[in-house]
């Protein structure tokens, strides 16, 4: 039985933020309910707009694409991993993560706690801090495939390099980024689910993700 759900998905709107030089989201009525007796809307957006995962194919030429990901990547227990009180684009390395490795049982999806969803909307949601690949390289040998973030991106916000993206990429492993409410998991266990559309062919989706507490009996 679910005994509480926390969303974990930012809204998709016009003014949702999107990495430089993606799609801008862009919505407005196709039909209408006073002239055509039916409301349906016009969307345009990017494949990694909002709260999305990330396929393989994103970063490997022949990497499997969304629609070709097993859907159990992308639902498990989750472990949420503190790495809150960085500053602007720093790195969050080994040091940081080592009392939380230690915690590692059978969770399938480790979710970074960054604190940076409190930025969106403002200049330094752009500048957050990002994961070393020596963390990541470290979490993969632990079993680790899916790795949820509550930033805009898992690599460094400069752009310039994506060792992040190419190591979990590199073993058909899922990404996601532009997470929220990771602070209100406070309860062990969590199911996290983060679902991506059927997309054929293509190197991501935006999800509705949800992290549910089970009354366990």
């Amino acid at each position: 039985m679910i005994k509480q759900m926390i969303d974990l998905s930012i809204p998709i709107a016009t003014d949702t933020p999107i990495y430089p030089g993606d799609p801008k989201p862009q919505i407005k009525p196709a039909t209408e309910i006073d002239k055509d007796g039916y409301q349906v809307s016009e969307i345009l957006f990017g494949s990694h707009t909002g709260t999305h995962v990330d396929a393989p194919f994103h970063f490997q030429k022949n990497g499997q694409t969304i629609d070709q990901s097993d859907l159990m990547n992308f639902l498990g227990t989750g472990l949420v991993i503190d790495v809150t009180g960085k500053d602007d684009g720093e790195k969050i390395d080994m040091s940081d993560v080592e009392k939380d490795l230690a915690r590692l049982e059978d969770e399938k999806i480790v979710l970074f706690h960054t604190g940076w969803s409190a930025y969106r909307g403002t200049e330094k949601y752009f500048r957050h801090p990002y994961i070393c690949v020596k963390v990541i390289e470290r979490l993969l040998e632990m079993g680790i495939r899916t790795f949820f973030i509550d930033a805009l991106n898992i690599d460094p916000p400069d752009g310039t390099a994506f060792p992040a993206h190419e190591a979990i990429t590199g073993v058909n492993g899922i990404i996601g980024e532009n997470f929220c409410s990771f602070d209100q998991i406070d309860f062990p266990k969590p199911l996290i689910i983060a679902l991506p559309l059927r997309l054929t062919g293509l190197d991501g989706s935006p999800v509705r993700a949800v992290a549910i507490e089970l009354d366990v009996f």
